[in-house]
Parts: structure tokens; C-alpha cells; sequence
């Protein structure tokens, strides 16, 4: 079009997307459109100001693999995360979601209930025992667990050489009662990366980069939403100061000393363990 203006380019901008064969695509793209036209004309962008933006993205990209995207951190740190996560709930009843975070990856191995992380990991070893349920409490026999969290140094396998691929996470299924145990350290708080765009916006902002500590899980069955959420210990000091916002209260576990016969019969071996335990409701 000829005469391409302030005031049409949007709707002009829209339109080209009619042909769009998915309407809730189409939908979502041309709102996307919408809403960033009046960003740029609220702001009332600058070129130098859109081009530091582009360049954002482009070190945001380049940083970004298959074992950690910052592009996901992103999402998490302005707050996106967590409102999907909010907004996806449709039953106050059910386990609310969490954030995913930059270092999960498919493929963790699969092991049996009860799993043993342990290795020769440093830290305070403990169990971490629940049931995955619906709605009516009922059980969710075969449920897909996935776990992983980071190690006692605070770093995930991706983040640290020292630790072997895949270290702390594993896949599992529920018994037919819907049980799972994972035997594990007790993670720790840690600072978002700081050696991308997303931490250097953070060092200009003076912001907290902490995270409390957290253990990560995907929960998914059957007839059910999946469940992306975490596990957040009830002691840490960055419970109410979480950089990605993803602290919900009943989301806090307490760790106390294990005190089940079978349970520490299973474990002799392993001195002052503690257990938390927390079931899963989903949708």
C-alpha cells in the first residue's frame, strides 16, 4: 500500500495475516501485533532504542542451546511464566504450576520408584515421597514423573563440568497408588545466570537475581493436564524474593528428619536423612 501511515499501519499489519488457516493463531498473532504497535507508541520508541531491543534478542539467541535457553529466562524474570501458569488454572483444588526454567531438557533417565540420585553427590541427602491424585483424591496409578534439580554447589549439570550428564533428574512412573520416591540432596538457592542479556538487565536494575531453593518436576497422565510446578523448601530466605516469581504456598515443603522404619531401613546406609513429603493434584 501506497499511503502506509501511522494510524493504518496496524491494521494494515493485521490483515496480512487473514489467511491464516489456525483462527486461534490468527487471533493471537494479530493481538500480538496490536499490543506491540501501542508499546511502540506509548513509549514512543527511538531507533536507538529499538535497535538496542533487537540486540537483546540477538545475544539472547546466541547464548541459547539445547541445554538452556535464555529466551525461557527471559519469559521467566519479566513475569510471563508465571502469569501462563496462573492463568492455565481452572481448579483451585489442583497443584498450581510453576516455572519450567532455562535447564530442562527431554530425555532424563528413566528409573523405578524408589530412585536413588544419590551417587556421589555432595549434600544433605533426603527422600522426597508423594502421591500424584486427581481432583477427587483418587490416586494416578503410572503417572509420569520427571525430576531434576541442581547440585549442592547450586549449579545444574549443564552449568558445571565437574558433574556427569543428566546428574540429579530422572524419570519415573507411580505405583498403581499413585505413590513415587525419589531419595536426593537437599537442593540450594541460587542466582539466575548472570553471564547473558537477561543478567546484565538485572546488574542495570539492581535486581535480586536469587532463587530460592526448589526442586523441578513435570508431572503428566492420561486424561490430565500436565503439570510443569516446583518444590520450594519452607527455610530458604529467598522465599519471598524469588526472581522468576514462582513461590506459591503450597508449594512449600517442610524438611524434617526421616523418621519411617521402612524408609530407613531402605536407606541404613545413609546417615541423618531427612524427608519431605507432598502430594500432586492435577487437573
Amino acid at each position: 500500500m501506497r499511503n502506509t501511515n501511522s494510524k493504518n499501519l496496524t491494521p494494515l499489519t493485521q490483515s496480512s495475516f487473514n489467511e491464516l488457516s489456525n483462527d486461534r493463531l490468527q487471533f493471537i498473532i494479530k493481538s500480538f501485533v496490536s499490543h506491540l504497535h501501542d508499546f511502540a507508541r506509548d513509549t514512543q520508541l527511538t531507533h536507538e532504542e529499538w535497535r538496542a531491543g533487537l540486540e537483546f534478542l540477538h545475544q539472547a539467541g546466541a547464548i541459547t542451546d539445547q541445554s538452556r535457553s535464555e529466551f525461557s529466562l527471559m519469559s521467566d524474570v519479566f513475569g510471563l511464566s508465571s502469569l501462563v501458569d496462573l492463568l492455565a488454572m481452572s481448579s483451585a483444588n489442583a497443584t498450581p504450576g510453576s516455572n519450567l526454567g532455562p535447564f530442562h531438557s527431554r530425555g532424563s533417565p528413566v528409573m523405578k520408584s524408589p530412585a536413588n540420585l544419590l551417587k556421589n553427590n555432595e549434600g544433605q541427602a533426603v527422600a522426597f515421597r508423594g502421591k500424584i491424585l486427581d481432583l477427587k483424591g483418587n490416586p494416578i496409578p503410572k503417572a509420569t514423573v520427571d525430576f531434576w534439580q541442581n547440585a549442592d554447589n547450586g549449579l545444574y549439570w549443564q552449568q558445571d563440568p565437574s558433574q556427569a550428564q543428566d546428574n540429579l533428574r530422572c524419570m519415573l512412573h507411580t505405583a498403581e497408588d499413585g505413590c513415587f520416591e525419589i531419595v536426593t540432596i537437599r537442593p540450594k538457592p541460587y542466582t539466575i545466570p548472570m553471564d547473558g542479556p537477561v543478567g546484565a538487565l538485572f546488574t542495570l536494575s539492581n535486581r535480586s537475581p536469587w532463587r530460592p531453593a526448589h526442586m523441578h518436576l513435570i508431572v503428566e497422565a492420561p486424561g490430565h493436564k500436565t503439570l510443569v510446578t516446583e518444590i520450594f523448601d519452607e527455610e530458604d530466605p529467598y522465599l519471598d524474593n524469588d526472581a522468576v516469581f514462582g513461590v506459591r504456598e503450597v508449594l512449600v515443603a517442610s524438611y524434617k528428619k526421616a523418621q519411617d522404619t521402612e524408609l530407613l531401613s531402605r536407606y541404613k546406609d545413609i546417615p541423618n536423612l531427612l524427608e519431605v513429603r507432598l502430594d500432586l493434584v492435577l487437573e
